[in-house]
């Protein structure tokens, strides 16, 4: 029996993939249902024996316990890396030492390190050579039920922009607002929407008269937004993958990413148009918002997605027959560089 443990509720995109591999992994999956601190401990206890290998969904202390629990019991472990926490904090200018060794320790009990797409997993081998051996990727998938609930609705602003990460210095709202001051002075009435949480850059873009700062939203909310716009930004220069970009595709919004982006892995045939080569380069910004906001791209990329390959049921196929090599693996070796 797989165990899912990671939190598949909150709403986040994290939570989003656990909970599309919780639907979509082989029947007889379990997972832990409780949400509540103790109550999650003691379903830990009583489920974790039963299992035959651990599926375990993003960073906390409690997974951490996990791991141990099923190291004791000789039940391997495999952890799905949504991000880079140390590195993610650093650039968001918020280091936080606990989070940063908690990671670390679970790269070292994990006998198998999943990355969300190709480009994160090189980048954690080169970041952390000493797991490399034990490194491998999952790509997120599509959930193309998404085209079909946005598929009509109210009519999109010709000017609206939306963004996700809020104030997060690593995802470059500043610079985006630079981009869009400009293009408003040259005659253009665009409005930003920013979605997400609260971060160093907030105050900064809140200041600009066209921001419409939602904060954190529903996820049902946040689709609803992508169909209000006509153009999703995400200029980000750290991400590993995010489900926000392809959401607002599959919502007929155009798309302009920062090459940085692991959607990449997914999105076939962009052009330079299309991506933002440099996010710290406000001209680029400027100059390809302005040829999206007379333009489109949406139905070039989206005949592009392979609907089969990219659906969660063949990811979580995937992830099935990499979670059963590991459970019939040798046993690891102490210093955390098990085989994959």
């Amino acid at each position: 029996m797989i165990l899912v443990i990671g939190d598949y509720y909150s709403g986040t995109g994290p939570a989003l993939v656990t909970k599309y591999y919780i639907e979509y992994l082989p029947k007889g999956t379990d997972y832990i249902r409780s949400q509540g601190k103790a109550a999650r401990f003691f379903e830990l206890l009583r489920k974790i024996p039963k299992a035959s290998v651990l599926f375990i969904s993003g960073h906390s202390r409690q997974n951490i316990l996990a791991m141990k629990l099923g190291k004791l019991l000789n039940i391997r472990s495999a952890y799905l890396m949504h991000g880079a926490v140390e590195y993610e904090n650093n650039i968001n200018r918020v280091p936080d030492l606990r989070m940063a060794g908690d990671e670390r320790l679970m790269m070292e009990e994990a006998d198998l390190i999943l990355a969300v797409s190709r480009q994160f997993e090189e980048w954690l081998k080169m970041q952390y050579p000493e797991y490399e051996e034990k490194i491998s990727h999952v790509t997120n998938g599509i959930d193309w039920g998404v085209m079909m609930e946005n598929a009509s609705g109210d009519a999109r602003d010709p000017e609206g922009v939306i963004t996700v990460g809020g104030g997060l210095p690593r995802k470059c709202v500043i610079n985006v607002c630079k981009a869009v001051e400009r293009l408003n002075a040259s005659g253009h009435d665009i409005t930003l929407t920013v979605a997400g949480k609260r971060g160093a850059d907030s105050e900064a873009i809140d200041a600009y008269p066209f921001v419409r700062d939602i904060g954190v939203v529903s996820h049902e909310e946040l689709l609803r937004e992508y169909k209000k716009n006509k153009i999703f930004i995400q200029n980000s220069v750290f991400e590993t993958f995010g489900l926000a970009p392809l959401e607002a595709l599959l919502s007929y919004a155009d798309v302009l990413i920062s090459g940085k982006c692991g959607a990449l892995s997914v999105i076939k045939k962009t052009e330079d148009t299309d991506i933002i080569n440099d996010p710290q380069d406000t001209d680029e910004i400027v100059t390809k918002l302005e040829a999206l906001l007379k333009g489109e791209n949406h139905t070039r990329l989206l005949v592009e997605l392979d609907r089969e390959n990219t659906s969660w049921k063949k990811r979580a196929s995937e992830l099935e027959t990499k979670l059963e090599e590991l459970r019939n693996s040798p046993p690891r070796e102490k210093s955390g560089r098990a085989g994959r």
